[in-house]
């Protein structure tokens, strides 16, 4: 999946020095450890065992996702298990494929939250695309963030972008369309 940042030089943010695109890329996401942080977070204290400043910004920015309602899913076992809790419990899930590296994923990510703190029956899911690649890649996910809106285990609704104003409106269509549905 190709990300925003410019093919030029860039300055990279851990020890100021410039360096090239690739160069870049690959000391902040070394071959075979995309996302190797989420993987070593604690699920209990949610501290960070890699110990490095990197690992440090990647927990940052999976609290910011997976706070309050909202589910950080990093394993298939995972998403099987809330996929298969809501179609049980007939519950609306919105899923929000997004990225580390991805700017307009970070823009969003409080109003997910304030979303997913609003409605609370619904189920509210964060999948990174790195982290769960073969998942991204089935649902076809072409660009980040992309959300869906999955009523009874299948898609009714998609969104693609970071826009808050779209995302509140097809969240509240939804759990409207749901309530109507159950009268």
């Amino acid at each position: 999946m190709k990300d925003n940042f410019p093919m030029t030089e860039i300055k990279a943010f851990r020890k100021g020095e410039i360096l090239d695109y690739t160069t870049y890329q690959n000391q902040l996401y070394p071959k075979g450890v995309m996302g190797h942080c989420w993987s070593k977070v604690c699920g209990c204290c949610n501290n960070c065992h890699g110990g490095d400043e990197e690992c440090a910004v990647q927990e940052n920015y999976r609290k910011e996702f997976a706070s309050r309602n909202v589910h950080l899913l990093t394993t298939m076992e995972k998403w099987n298990e809330k996929i298969s809790e809501a179609t049980r419990d007939g519950k609306i899930v919105v899923v929000n494929f997004s990225a580390l590296w991805c700017a307009p994923c970070k823009t969003i990510a409080q109003a997910y939250c304030e979303l997913a703190d609003k409605y609370s029956s619904v189920i509210f899911l964060t999948v990174d695309v790195d982290e769960l690649a073969e998942l991204s890649t089935s649902w076809e996910i072409k660009a980040t963030p992309t959300f869906f809106f999955l009523k009874d285990g299948r898609p009714a609704d998609k969104l693609v972008g970071g826009n808050k104003a779209e995302l509140q409106r097809k969240t509240a269509a939804i759990v409207n369309l749901d309530s109507r549905s159950r009268n």
